[in-house]
């Protein structure tokens, strides 16, 4: 038995890296797979439908069941033909784990309009089409009289989370992303919908071109050691949080290797009250608090 048995799952970006993990560990515990993927380059250009098709044969390969789809996630109607071919072809949906993404890291002061707008397009506006018909199938499903118990994985990153110089669109994506998710799972938990969000440090295309981690996410010279940057370390928690059981929704984990930490969402901490309305010269004085106690 499995730990997906029965599940119908789309991964998006599934063709490489972190994506062709999660859909071979969740072939290999039982999940129906769509395989999407464009096939683009990490900038986002071209389209190559040979990835999403190799991974679909590996999966055949190995006896498990799973279809290829190159429609683009930010597509409007590419989105809709991707949930609608998991239902026409498995007879269901039941996991959505929204994973693909490209990069055009530039310094603020050099970032084109057009870099930002590809990578805000990719991965904000990829994560919410196929999530907004997710979510359209599974209310209908749940309007009809059907339990519904379904997973939405989403994949922000540290870059937003925690900030990363050169990477003012990305982060800003990967922050977005997270808040969208906590969003979604407040919205959809009526219907049985979880959302769930990692931030995973993996070797993956775009982290070997991710400013500062050239040199870190190489494998280690030593065949026997513990690869903690292998991407195939992140796909067992994609996996758990999109069991029929798993009983968390709006959480934000990081993964790496064998390590799962929870993020603390933004919070509130120091306060200054004065009860009437403060004068700059007022806050100038008492803002200093609010200082200490960040550092």
């Amino acid at each position: 038995m499995g730990a997906l048995d029965g599940r119908v799952a789309i991964i998006t970006g599934a063709g490489r890296g972190l994506g062709r993990e999660h859909a071979l560990l969740f072939a290999s515990e039982g999940a129906k797979v769509v395989v999407n993927d464009l096939g683009g380059d990490i900038d986002g250009t071209g389209e190559d439908r040979a990835p999403a098709q190799l991974v679909v044969d590996e999966i055949k390969e190995m006896g498990g069941e799973a279809v290829a789809n190159v429609d683009s996630v930010s597509d409007w109607e590419g989105a809709q033909r991707l949930v609608n071919l998991a239902v026409e072809t498995f007879g269901d949906l039941h996991a959505l784990v929204n994973n693909a993404g490209i990069l055009r890291d530039r310094v603020l002061v050099n970032m084109t309009e057009q870099e930002w707008d590809a990578v805000i397009n990719v991965h904000l506006k990829g994560h919410f089409c196929p999530t907004r018909f997710a979510a359209n199938y599974w209310r209908e499903q749940s309007k009809a009289g059907k339990e519904v118990k379904g997973a939405i994985v989403n994949t922000s990153s540290t870059s937003g989370l925690l900030g990363n110089p050169g990477q003012a669109n990305y982060g800003a994506a990967k922050a977005g992303i997270a808040a969208f998710s906590n969003i979604v799972a407040q919205e959809l938990s009526r219907y049985g919908v979880r959302s769930n969000t990692i931030a995973p440090a993996a070797r993956t295309r775009l982290t070997e071109q991710t400013p500062g981690l050239e040199e870190a996410v190489k494998a280690p010279e030593d065949p026997g050691a513990f690869d903690t940057w292998g991407p195939a370390n992140v796909s067992p928690l994609v996996a758990y949080l999109s069991t029929e059981q798993c009983p968390f929704t709006g959480t934000t984990f990081f993964v790496q290797g064998g390590v799962v930490r929870r993020f603390r969402p933004w919070t509130m901490t120091e306060t200054v009250d004065k009860g009437d309305r403060w004068t700059v010269a007022e806050l100038e004085k008492e803002m200093v608090k609010l200082q200490e106690g960040a550092g």
